[in-house]
């Protein structure tokens, strides 16, 4: 669907509509009077500014069918209308035409147009990049507007947002969909580069302007020429660098370290950081005038804790990320999901990222359960499945370890050296030998009843069945 800046002005002209037409054009406005049969293939594939609907003989009584065929159209009424129940009729133009409320509609009718706009299918190369920005919340919808309506211009962006947000997908989209798509995209990291060589990164350097300078290289800002230089965590350059780089911005201009030859820069710059710059400013610590430089058009990335409702899409493409890579596919339980949900998610995206990787290699085409998940990730109470051993399997494992391979030294006198003429009841003794081992595992470990199973050379659940069997408890 496109969208077009006019006005449209259903029905014939008349001194009313005339009046009308005047004073829009007067506020800046392209204004155009289509017949009412006309309006509806007008607004099929097209979405206007406005529609306006004067009161007539015939337009009352077609103006609720007509509103609901075309709910992405804001209209506008002008006169007495009975019926407007319809969410996309914006307002009536009440008469004597003024100057405030007829800027005030045009100003709902291009808010309406934007809280519309996820209903406006968009190119195949749009689509395809928008995909690395999952999800269906508000935040991230708001931010892929602002990507649309930036990556035209050339104007320089400043994305803020925590680690782990996306701001270099972020940047990649802009450049991908502005007129600079074909040149190339160039990222710098400045916190990773040492303070003494950033310049050199940056501008280049000429052959002996410094010790190990055995050649001219070209710097980053060459390197992007007719394309977008991304300088992610620009909070961290050094003060004598932002000094170098506002003049670039300033003047398109730059020298290579040791040289005197200007070279003219045609390069779009997109800025992200995690750090709060205006605080920085009032520290001493970042320029307040590169800041302004920067700040033309700021998006700021929403954390994963602020878009919650999003954590279920971005499993799925992050799932289907690493299965495409070969490492493997996991799926969760709609309990695990929850649980997931409820994390504060302090490393955003990458952190979930991660969680992926080592649950694929954990659980290699395995189902991910609440208490399959690092301790930190559960946030649901969930009761841990254990598989029911008969007494007799019990029993088994019990003996087993007693005549392991492993001595076992029994400084208890209770147990007879040889086997006495009247014989014993070997099932209790066995019990009270389990009984009495249980205990000192459990003395030795503070009662803490996992390390006590590990020292038993059993499985928790195991003993947690022999403990229950006996009669036993931690205290």
């Amino acid at each position: 669907m496109q969208t077009d800046q006019r006005i449209l002005l259903v029905g014939s002209q008349s001194e009313r509509t005339n009046r009308l037409s005047c004073v829009f054009e007067f506020l800046g406005e392209k204004v155009e009077f289509i017949d009412v049969d006309k309006l509806e293939h007008y607004t099929k594939l097209t979405r206007f500014r406005a529609v306006v609907i004067p009161a007539a003989t015939q337009l009352p009584a077609l103006l609720p069918s007509l509103a609901t065929k075309i709910p992405w159209q804001p209209i506008l009424l002008l006169g007495q209308f009975e019926e407007r129940k319809a969410s996309n009729i914006l307002g009536c133009i009440e008469e004597p035409l003024n100057y405030p409320q007829l800027t005030e509609l045009l100003h709902f009718c291009q808010v309406f147009g934007q809280m519309k706009r996820p209903e406006v299918p968009t190119s195949a190369n749009q689509t395809k990049l928008f995909r690395s920005l999952v999800g269906r919340s508000e935040g991230i919808a708001g931010v892929r507007y602002l990507i649309n309506q930036v990556a035209g211009s050339d104007a320089t962006v400043l994305i803020l947002g925590q680690s782990g947000t996306g701001k270099e997908v972020v940047a990649r989209n802009i450049h991908y969909l502005s007129g600079r798509r074909s040149g190339p995209f160039i990222p710098v990291n400045c916190g990773a580069i040492p303070p003494e060589l950033l310049e050199s990164e940056l501008f280049g350097h000429e052959k002996g302007s410094f010790t190990g300078a055995i050649s001219t290289r070209k710097g980053r800002f060459e390197l992007a020429e007719k394309g977008t230089l991304f300088l992610d965590e620009i909070g961290d350059m050094p003060l004598q660098m932002q000094v170098k780089l506002l003049r670039v911005l300033q003047e398109k201009v730059f020298e290579r370290v040791g040289g005197s030859k200007s070279i003219v820069s045609d390069v779009r710059v997109v800025a992200a950081t995690h750090r709060n710059l205006e605080a920085m400013i009032e520290a001493g610590d970042f320029r307040e005038d590169l800041y302004y430089r920067l700040n033309v058009f700021p998006i700021e990335m929403p954390a994963l804790c602020e878009r919650k409702e999003d954590i279920p899409l971005l499993l799925q493409e992050l799932v289907s990320r690493v299965f495409n890579e070969g490492r493997g596919r996991v799926r969760f339980t709609q309990r695990a999901i929850e649980s997931l949900k409820e994390h504060g998610w302090s490393g955003n995206v990458r952190e979930l990222s991660n969680l992926i990787e080592r649950l694929t290699i954990l659980y290699p085409g395995g189902l991910v359960d609440v208490n399959d998940l690092p301790v930190k990730y559960r946030h649901i109470d969930v009761p841990e499945y254990c598989v029911e051993v008969s007494e007799e399997q019990l029993e088994r494992d019990a003996l087993a370890s007693i005549f392991s391979d492993e001595p076992i030294d029994i400084p208890d006198t209770r147990f007879p050296s040889e086997l006495p003429a009247e014989g014993v009841n070997l099932k209790d003794m066995l019990a009270e030998l389990e009984i009495d081992m249980i205990r000192q595992a459990l003395d030795q470990q503070d009662n803490v009843v996992a390390r006590a199973a590990e020292m038993l050379g059993i499985r928790r659940t195991t003993l947690v069945e022999k403990m229950r069997k006996y009669g036993l408890s931690k205290d």
